[in-house]
């Protein structure tokens, strides 16, 4: 019987989003893959903020992103009077909101050297608030080579 390895490698992503919206990773995930060398396993992915998120969701017709953003735009709005925590303006609690709704983090499988996603499917960090930001992702894969 073949004795099989178990590795774990971390790395880490930062990236500027140009404010409310979808910023594509794929690719970023992808070559973090690539250059690991792993064949088969786990891609963990962690966002290290609390006012954008991570999403798996359809990256072939935009207009699932804009209902997306229309969506969570009628069930958060910025600037709720409600809203108590306002430091950082009108968006700031709506974008925290926003991310307890969705999430920080995705595990992806990785087979024969790449990320295992469906045909229509990509990897966004949804950007909460509307002026531009920089974000940081930790990345951790664990598999066999």
């Amino acid at each position: 019987m073949e004795e099989t390895t178990i590795e774990s490698l971390t790395s880490r992503i930062e990236l500027s989003t140009p404010g409310r919206g979808f910023t594509e990773i794929s690719h970023l995930l992808a070559q973090t893959v690539l250059e690991s060398g792993v064949r088969s396993g786990l891609l963990h992915v962690f966002l290290r903020h609390t006012s954008a998120s991570l999403l798996l969701t359809e990256n072939a017709d935009p207009d699932v992103r804009h209902d997306l953003e229309d969506f969570i735009s009628r069930l958060v709005p910025d600037g709720d009077p409600a809203y108590l925590h306002r430091a950082e303006g009108p968006d700031d609690m709506p974008a925290h909101i926003r991310s307890v709704l969705t999430s920080s983090e995705l595990s992806l499988p990785l087979r024969e050297g790449r990320l295992a996603l469906g045909t229509w499917q990509g990897v966004y960090v949804w950007e909460h608030r509307a002026r531009p930001h920089r974000r940081t992702l930790d990345i951790t894969i664990i598999g066999n080579r």
